[in-house]
């Protein structure tokens, strides 16, 4: 599918961006573990979500949906079954690893794997710390690919370093652990987004953190079911944060936005480029904080993005490429060479595609060097299937002089399927 987008005359509107896909996700896995029924409301129903939903109820956990609302029939740890077919996790990254974390204690074998995206992609970053528990897991290429074949066995748990911060990884270990003999202790290089803590304490998992050390305990008894509404996703919302400062007339209101300070860095670079940003209505979601988001046209200035920043907005980078690619100076991301195992090799991808539109970008092995330059030229481009590179493309095409062609445009379902009717009601064109 092809999606042609224009600069508008205004960017003007008010938006409640899809819910969190990260709790999502959590939200079904963690209470298929629990006893007891929990209802999640404002659940988002794109297509990641969806391949965690179906694989759960393959492994025999009963989920009702009606529109956005789930409800989990948990039934503790000994109520999965063993699935009659290969799971399929899609495109998502995140069903696949969680899971994996899940399966690996249960005591029967199963095969799961996904599209061919994600049938490129790391998973001995996760085998290695599962199989050191106890679980007996094969993957391709010398189990490092998925298919992956797991037969879960008895746990025992680990004190284990991540080398590279991973949010994933790091839940896929905590859940495993949560079956395990012993204490799971896990270090991170720096933090990456803590919903699975945050989540596993409320269900009353002994949980501690300190700095970038979490330890869990386990408890013999099950996890309490957890109810609850999902905030709104702050890596969808970023991209109308980028629009409206990029934007010469622009004023975007963003309803009920999480902005766990593990998730929040695109908020932070962006004030720090001077864009006039505003959070208010701050409050509670369950243990997550959330806010609205306010953001008018601004002058951006150059920046550099990396370290510890990098965890904290890794998604966010191919539209943050897109804010410095018209900033003021020349901005660098560095230390993100894990955005070359991602739905897309999202460096080169999004070098490439922003370069189509008259942007000035140097690739390097970790990042990009973006030399700001006065405006972009619309041009036709392709998401290469990577939704977040779909949608920072469709954020330039708003900025460029000219139309702006997206090829395999439909990429953006796998996180926002209304983003393209986001997109009009802001141009103004309901």
């Amino acid at each position: 599918m092809e999606r042609r987008v224009r600069k508008p005359r205004i960017l003007k509107g008010e938006i409640t961006p899809p819910p969190d896909k990260s709790i999502s996700h959590r939200s079904l896995i963690l209470n298929s573990i629990a006893e007891g029924t929990a209802r999640v409301t404002n659940f988002l129903t794109a297509a990641d979500c969806l391949s965690t939903l179906s694989c759960l109820r393959a492994l025999g956990i009963e989920i009702e949906r009606e529109g956005n609302t789930v409800i989990v029939h948990g039934r503790g740890p000994d109520g999965f079954r063993e699935p009659a077919g290969i799971l399929d996790a899609g495109n998502s990254g995140t069903t696949i690893r969680l899971l994996s974390g899940l399966l690996a204690s249960r005591p029967f074998r199963c095969v799961i794997t996904g599209d061919a995206s994600l049938r490129s992609r790391p998973m001995g970053r996760v085998i290695e710390p599962l199989s050191r528990m106890g679980a007996t897991i094969h993957g391709h290429e010398g189990s490092q690919r998925a298919p992956l074949t797991i037969e879960g066995g008895k746990l025992r748990g680990i004190h284990y370093r991540l080398p590279v911060a991973s949010a994933q990884v790091k839940s896929a270990i905590l859940i495993a652990g949560l079956f395990a003999e012993g204490k799971t202790v896990i270090e991170e290089p720096a933090r990456s987004r803590d919903h699975t803590e945050r989540m596993l304490r409320a269900m009353g998992a002994e949980v501690k953190s300190e700095g970038t050390v979490i330890t869990l305990t386990p408890r013999p008894s099950p996890l309490r079911p957890l109810s609850l509404r999902v905030p709104a996703d702050i890596s969808s919302a970023a991209f109308w944060m980028v629009a409206g400062a990029l934007h010469p007339d622009a004023r975007i209101r963003l309803r009920g936005v999480n902005i766990n300070p593990t998730r929040s860095g695109v908020i932070d670079i962006l004030q720090s480029m001077d864009a006039r940003l505003i959070m208010d209505s701050q409050h509670m979601e369950g243990d997550e904080p959330t806010a609205d988001i306010e953001i008018r046209s601004s002058r951006l200035r150059a920046t550099v993005i990396g370290g510890e920043m990098i965890p904290r907005l890794i998604d966010e980078i191919p539209v943050l490429a897109v804010a410095a690619a018209v900033a003021e100076g020349t901005t660098e991301i560095r230390d993100a060479g894990e955005l070359r195992v991602k739905e897309s090799d999202r460096i080169a991808a999004t070098a490439a595609e922003l370069s189509r539109l008259g942007a000035r970008i140097e690739e390097r092995p970790d990042g990009m060097i973006i030399h700001g330059v006065p405006s972009l030229k619309g041009n036709r481009c392709d998401s290469h299937d990577d939704h977040r590179l779909a949608m920072a493309l469709a954020v330039a095409g708003l900025i460029a002089e000219g139309e702006t062609i997206i090829t395999r445009a439909e990429a953006v379902d796998i996180s926002y399927p209304d983003f393209w009717k986001d997109l009009e009601r802001l141009c103004g064109e309901d």
